[in-house]
């Protein structure tokens, strides 16, 4: 396919299950995008299966957001699994503009000034928030507009959230740890760290990294700020993140006890995938 932009595709769908398009209104379209790339996959809402998955990875961070729509637009016009009529759509943001703020606090005409602590924002930024109900908190982030205009122009109405919030609620959903344990989410040179406890969210944050020192920088920083001995405490790897990699290699350096955090979809069954990869989709 010439488009004259460059990217790798990675793709995987389940075999079981019949793929072919049709214009139905039985299918969920969750579309998780990154300045690095996007993935997506369709759910049949009658089954709750996951029918199509693909990721689209670009060899380098963007450096705007209105980069990334110019190269959405090229793949959706050649991308056929993108062409259904979707019954509901799911957009996931996911950036480093985010910051957690317990209901106590929180007050909707102050979402500025609760991402100002933690982030530079620019005077022509938008600022949105979602719920987490299950640790009565808000997550407030700067999703990506120009992403959010163009999919409003092709598919109309639809929900959308961070993918920190995403990624605590299916934390809280598929995990059981009473323990203090870091997950850890990766995504090419962005990390999201969450640190749970008696289904609490005791840490939240996310880094973007440029090396492996950076990245093992984060997470001793995060255990030591919430305590944690580095000898004990359980590390969870989900997202693109492989034992070989060498960001794998030095956190087992300096923390002990890791494994990944695999999800028992069966889309990942005879697929190149590891089933830890792209949790927060198919987790």
């Amino acid at each position: 396919m010439e488009t004259g932009l460059h990217y790798t595709i990675r793709k995987v769908q389940k075999k079981t299950i019949k793929t072919t398009l049709e214009k139905s209104n039985h299918h969920k379209l969750s579309i998780q995008f990154t300045l690095g790339g996007f993935s997506f996959c369709i759910t049949n809402l009658d089954t709750q299966e996951i029918i199509h998955f693909c990721a689209y990875t670009f060899p380098k961070t963007l450096e705007t957001p209105e980069k990334l729509v110019a190269h959405f637009e090229t793949i959706f016009q050649n991308d056929n699994y993108l062409q259904e009529d979707f019954k509901e759509i799911l957009v996931i943001h996911q950036n480093n503009l985010a910051t957690l703020v317990p209901n106590t606090f929180f007050k909707e005409t102050q979402l500025k000034e609760y991402l100002a602590y933690n982030i530079k924002t620019l005077e022509t930024d938008f600022f949105a928030f979602d719920s987490i109900d299950q640790i009565a908190a808000k997550n407030v982030y700067v999703p990506f507009v120009n992403v959010n205009n163009y999919l409003f122009q092709n598919f109309g109405e639809f929900e959308y959230q961070h993918s920190v919030t995403a990624f605590i609620q299916k934390l809280l959903q598929t995990t059981t740890t009473q323990e203090k344990t870091m997950f850890v989410d990766v995504w090419k040179d962005q990390i999201s760290v969450v640190v749970l406890e008696n289904k609490e969210v005791l840490f939240s944050n996310s880094f973007a990294f440029t090396s492996k020192e950076d990245f093992i920088y984060y997470l001793l920083f995060t255990a030591e700020q919430l305590e944690l001995d580095t000898n004990e405490f359980p590390l969870f790897f989900t997202g693109d993140i492989l034992e070989d990699t060498e960001i794998y290699k030095i956190a087992f350096q300096y923390i002990r006890n890791i494994d990944f955090l695999r999800s028992k979809n069966p889309i990942f069954i005879n697929s190149s995938f590891s089933s830890h990869s792209h949790f927060i989709l198919l987790g």
